[in-house]
């Protein structure tokens, strides 16, 4: 019987699982797309894990999230996201930081210390902060854009945030990010066009600050998260598929 890794270790090589074991991710935010993006870096075979978040879960996160269970309604996600991890791989060293990230807490965070930067928040301001903190420290960052009223998760692609198209929510991080004098930041997007809402089909009021409450599938979030794992863990390991594919 192979150790936990063997199958990676047999696509990626074991210099390159070695790597993985010796690099440390951050991950803001654990909802529908941050969790399942957490949950495949470590299983992945990641070393350490930052994990920041300040929500706790809620039944209306069952359908999508996936650390929400019926067990953890109530608990914070970053301790359920850390009992999971430790159940999928007791060596990965998981550090959480209970606490929202926004421009005024940025620089409690060194961004020095990490490898890699998932940016899976949801506010413009914060999305923002993340990657200028990034780009500062020269760490590599990728930024998922909106995945709320979207059913189609084939219509999600990782690009440059230069040729995106369709999402609204990329249009105004492009925007804001040129005024800062960044051209170039890696995301994940939806070329699907958003799905109008039924306001009265949630049966809840949407959060302060909110006009509406967008929705959202148990698929598209989860891919969102899976194909952000995916590129940190190619980038991490230098493994390019083209290459593997005609047999270099």
């Amino acid at each position: 019987m192979g150790d936990q890794y063997s199958r990676s270790r047999l696509i990626f090589g074991g210099a390159a699982m070695e790597r993985l074991k010796n690099s440390r991710v951050a991950v803001f935010g654990l909802g529908g797309v941050g969790g399942s993006a957490a949950e495949a870096l470590a299983r992945g075979g990641v070393g350490a894990l930052d994990l920041v978040d300040n929500d706790v879960f809620s039944p209306s996160n069952l359908n999508r999230q996936i650390f929400a269970l019926r067990s953890t309604v109530g608990v914070y996600k970053t301790d359920a996201a850390a009992a999971r991890i430790a159940d999928i791989d007791p060596d990965c060293r998981v550090t959480l930081h209970r606490t929202f990230f926004l421009p005024e807490n940025a620089d409690s965070f060194d961004f020095s210390l990490y490898d890699y930067v998932v940016d899976a928040v949801d506010t413009v301001t914060a999305k923002l902060a993340i990657i200028m903190k990034a780009k500062a420290s020269g760490v590599p960052v990728i930024s998922c854009m909106g995945t709320g009223n979207k059913v189609d998760p084939s219509a999600l692609k990782v690009a440059d945030i230069s040729g995106t198209s369709v999402c609204p929510l990329a249009r105004v991080m492009r925007k804001a990010l040129r005024a800062r004098g960044v051209d170039h930041v890696t995301v994940v997007y939806s070329t699907e066009a958003p799905i109008d809402p039924d306001p009265e089909a949630a049966g809840e009021a949407p959060p302060p600050g909110r006009r509406s409450l967008p929705g959202s599938t148990s698929f598209v979030p989860g891919a969102a998260g899976l194909l952000i794992a995916s590129r940190v863990i190619l980038d991490l390991t230098g493994f390019d598929p083209g290459d593997r594919r005609r047999g270099v």
